[in-house]
């Protein structure tokens, strides 16, 4: 296995750990947030999408397919703390948009060399990902760090573990 098959590999098990979690939760319950000023899970996929989007393009600009109009905005920061079920997404709609990032991502990922993910990545991404390697491995670690929040709310709501 290459490198870019360790790296397909390792978003392959945060997609079915995460694909796991959200499997049964409804609409209402990515609402749902297991203690005050945590954020829901709904807030926190368009966070993931929108975080894909931005790494990705910013290692390989122009491979990434746009995002809804507004959808950013929708999950900035400073909305985190709105529970206003009209102001996010179907638990299918963030699917499908997860899914078409994904893709998009891969094929950027199939397009480097082994000596492009060794390139430095851009300065606003040098803290946490300073090459494009450390760029397109942290879309499946971020998942992962997010769907174990996911674990504590899906507690909350009654469902047993799955891990």
């Amino acid at each position: 296995m290459d490198s870019r098959g360790a790296i397909l590999a390792s978003w392959k098990s945060a997609d079915m750990i995460s694909n796991a979690y959200l499997g049964d939760l409804t609409d209402a319950e990515l609402l749902a947030r297991p203690v005050p000023g945590i954020n829901h899970i709904a807030w926190q996929l368009g966070h993931l999408i929108q975080s894909s989007d931005g790494i990705i393009d910013g290692v390989c600009p122009g491979s990434m397919p746009a995002l809804p109009a507004g959808f950013k905005e929708k999950h900035s920061k400073e909305t985190a703390a709105n529970d206003n079920p009209a102001d996010f997404l179907t638990k299918a709609e963030y699917l499908k948009l997860a899914a078409a990032q994904s893709a998009a991502a891969a094929v950027a990922l199939s397009k480097q060399t082994d000596a492009d993910l060794d390139k430095p990545s851009p300065d606003s991404m040098k803290d946490y990902a300073p090459t494009v390697g450390d760029a397109f491995l942290l879309l499946g670690s971020h998942w992962l760090m997010h769907a174990g929040q996911w674990a504590v709310t899906r507690r909350k709501l009654g469902r047993p573990p799955l891990f």
